[in-house]
């Protein structure tokens, strides 16, 4: 409520003063709010710096396992390929032996056709230990049952003495490192 002075007051100033100063309920209706709206916005915006900050860590950390994955990619494709480049060494390693005795061989003059065979089965002798050493099986043996997994049949006769599906002339060999076929025989399958 007003009182009769304030009233009067209010009548005697020019409109422009009696809005640019509202009366103390106004004022104190204006301070109680805007108090309110600073307790309000307080919680909040703690809420709110203390989230950008959690965000803040967050991405610091997501970067961090960024890089480490990249580090670990990179460290396995490094190790994978020294892996790889040691194993053709080694195996190159176990052939090369072969090589210098079939260039010995190859260099020799007047040399009989028989101790030409002699050598050739050195040789061979000398393959067969490298693949065992290495882990090479040969498969693909005349009288074997024919497994298309194994071999490759590329021809087929019928003949009575041969048993069913059996293998009955090898073209060429098959080679098993483990489990994994390296080459299929190429055989011909009876009946």
């Amino acid at each position: 409520m007003e009182t009769q002075e304030e009233k009067k007051t209010e009548e005697t100033l020019p409109e422009e003063e009696q809005q640019a100063s509202p009366s103390n309920s106004e004022e104190k209706g204006e301070k109680e709010g805007k108090e309110k709206k600073k307790k309000k916005q307080g919680p909040e915006k703690e809420e709110l710096a203390a989230l950008k900050v959690q965000f803040a860590e967050y991405q610091q950390q997501h970067l961090r396992v960024l890089a480490e994955y990249d580090n670990f990619r990179k460290r396995t494709q490094s190790e994978k390929n020294a892996i790889y480049n040691n194993a053709v060494s080694d195996t190159v390693g176990e052939i090369l032996p072969i090589a210098d005795n079939i260039e010995r061989a190859l260099s020799g003059e007047n040399v009989s056709a028989q101790d030409m065979r002699k050598g050739v089965e050195m040789i061979e002798t000398q393959i067969k230990a490298v693949f065992e050493k290495l882990g090479v099986k040969a498969v693909g043996e005349v009288g074997e049952p024919f497994d298309p997994n194994l071999h490759n049949a590329v021809s087929h006769i019928d003949d009575e003495s041969l048993g069913e599906n059996m293998i009955c002339a090898v073209y060429q060999k098959g080679y098993l490192l483990g489990d994994r076929v390296v080459r299929h025989a190429m055989v011909q399958v009876a009946n």
